[in-house]
């Protein structure tokens, strides 16, 4: 009897590791996506701010314009440093590597703040943030570990960006339900309308 249970243990183990993992791997592919949206979008903006007059640009345009900027200068320490900046190979930073950048005087140090910000932000990076992981440097070595309490503060903030998430999906149905409730509502409205006007 104690080996079934054991037996259906494991395999209940076994399969919460499985739901574990594709749970990060659908977290993954959201993350991707969303940055696919993201580059999507910034490409749109980018093209709309060139053909019209960039004063009149709307809170979200001025958004989507920021979040462009950031990716292209992301992009810019990517292509300046592609052993250390990377969206496929993300690893956690040396204390100090804005200093590093600066120094080395490849990009502009507004372009280095706002990359940086915008790097050390992103899901990819928190995820990097393990107890124990090496630091990279500029030059691709190997500087400095990341602590205990450094990986609890960047799993904190990875959850409460999922959290954040979950609420806006929570949002957008109450939201996408509430509409439709009205648009039903006024559908009857109309119809009753019509019923009247006939009698």
């Amino acid at each position: 009897m104690s080996t079934i249970f054991e037996k259906v243990l494991s395999e209940a183990e076994q399969a919460a590791l499985r739901t574990e993992q594709l749970l990060r791997e659908c977290e993954q592919i959201l993350e991707q996506a969303e940055y696919q949206r993201q580059r999507v979008e910034s490409k749109k903006v980018s093209d709309s701010v060139n053909s019209e007059n960039p004063g009149s640009a709307t809170a979200g345009g001025k958004r989507n314009k920021n979040r462009a900027a950031n990716m292209a200068a992301v992009q810019l320490l990517m292509d300046a440093y592609p052993e250390v900046f990377s969206r496929d190979k993300v690893r956690p930073l040396k204390i100090g590597i804005q200093e590093d950048l600066v120094a080395d005087d490849k990009v502009s140090r507004t372009k280095i703040k706002r990359a940086l910000a915008s790097y050390v932000r992103s899901p990819q990076y928190l995820r990097s943030f393990q107890e124990g992981a090496e630091r990279i440097g500029l030059d691709g070595q190997p500087a400095g570990t990341v602590t205990a309490e450094e990986a609890g503060h960047a799993k904190g903030k990875l959850q409460a960006m999922q959290d954040a998430r979950r609420e806006r999906i929570k949002e957008q149905a109450r939201e996408a339900k509430q509409k439709e409730k009205e648009e039903r509502l006024s559908s009857k409205l109309d119809q009753l309308l019509t019923l009247n006007s006939r009698n």
